[in-house]
């Protein structure tokens, strides 16, 4: 007989009393951001993921164009008093806009967006609100003011932030509690360690990694861009061309060496790297297949050593993360 899964632990998610297994569900890839989506494998793959002891699910009302929080709302509606369920609000489309560049935190769009997502998710309440992009136009205040708003009226339970500068992450957190930030931070994604760990850390403030698979590059998935389809986000994004397309395939390399030493997956790896980054660190890999589902779960038996991870840290990756980075570390305007 085979040996039972490891439990999910759990972890606390900075000072805001949010408690979550230490792995999470991104569920965006369910939808269409990675090619084409699969409903009934993406259900499959998140009541699996309530059965392995995952708790914290994440989606967004752009994932999707608001079909994502659709089908997540109705796979995890018979578990809805077992997990606890993340959704993001002000990324929005402009007119002629094939990819969603806008960004809306004025306080009147924050009750619409939430009143609307409530009703998707079919849920009376959000666990965990983030603001999904500042928006520069708004001052950080007005936004996380009339977010405060919704705690209240018991619509959310906790708010948090995504790809905010630590300006705009001082500024919320004196406004309103902040439980978390969810940002990209992985083995080739690093730029987060710079300030604002520190500056959570300081706060309160949990972190939610996303990407810690680097877009599925770190789990040997891709080799050149000819492996994703037509409509894959990935095609577009810097660190999957050209010459550092070369150089992180790589850096994959170095993963998949230290994972053999481990008897591990390099999937499993990179997740185990970025678990060993602090226990307020609450990674959510995303998959829309059962089986990747249970392979990024194998990272809680990971083990690094010391010389593994001093191996890992030293790895480089080229290319920006995004074509247009003024999309993330953002900051809003004073307030008057």
């Amino acid at each position: 007989m085979s040996p039972s899964p490891t439990p999910v632990p759990s972890r606390a998610l900075g000072r805001s009393g949010l408690t979550v297994g230490a792995l999470g569900l991104g569920c965006m890839s369910i939808s269409t951001v990675y090619g084409p989506g699969d409903e009934t494998e993406g259900i499959a793959t998140i009541h699996r993921a309530v059965e392995r002891g995952v708790t914290l699910f994440d989606t967004a009302d752009i994932y999707g164009l608001t079909t994502n929080e659709e089908l997540v709302g109705k796979a995890l509606a018979p578990y809805r008093d077992r997990i606890v369920l993340a959704t993001k609000f002000g990324i929005v489309f402009r007119p002629g806009d094939t990819f969603p560049r806008g960004t809306n935190g004025r306080p009147e769009y924050v009750h619409q967006a939430c009143d609307a997502s409530l009703q998707r998710l079919g849920t009376d309440h959000i666990d965990l609100y983030y603001q999904h992009r500042a928006d520069s136009e708004v001052p950080i205040e007005e936004t996380v003011g009339a977010m405060a708003e919704l705690v209240a009226a018991g619509k959310v339970r906790h708010l948090g932030l995504s790809e905010a500068s630590v300006d705009t992450i001082r500024r919320a957190a004196a406004t309103h509690p902040i439980a978390a930030l969810q940002s990209e931070w992985s083995l080739w994604s690093r730029d987060l360690e710079d300030e604002i760990v520190g500056v959570c850390r300081e706060l309160g403030i949990g972190i939610v990694p996303y990407s810690p698979l680097g877009r599925g590059m770190l789990a040997g998935a891709v080799s050149s861009a000819d492996d994703l389809h037509d409509t894959d986000f990935r095609r577009g994004n810097p660190r999957f061309q050209g010459e550092a397309l070369s150089q992180n395939l790589q850096l994959v390399d170095e993963v998949r060496a230290v994972a053999a030493g481990r008897g591990a997956t390099p999937a499993q790896v990179a997740l185990a790297w970025v678990l060993a980054r602090g226990d307020d660190v609450v990674p959510i890999p995303g998959t829309k297949r059962v089986r990747y589902l249970d392979d990024n779960l194998g990272a809680l038996d990971v083990e690094l050593t010391d010389d593994d991870l001093r191996r890992l840290d030293a790895l480089q990756p080229a290319g920006a993360r995004y074509e247009d980075m003024t999309w993330v570390d953002r900051t809003t305007r004073p307030s008057e």
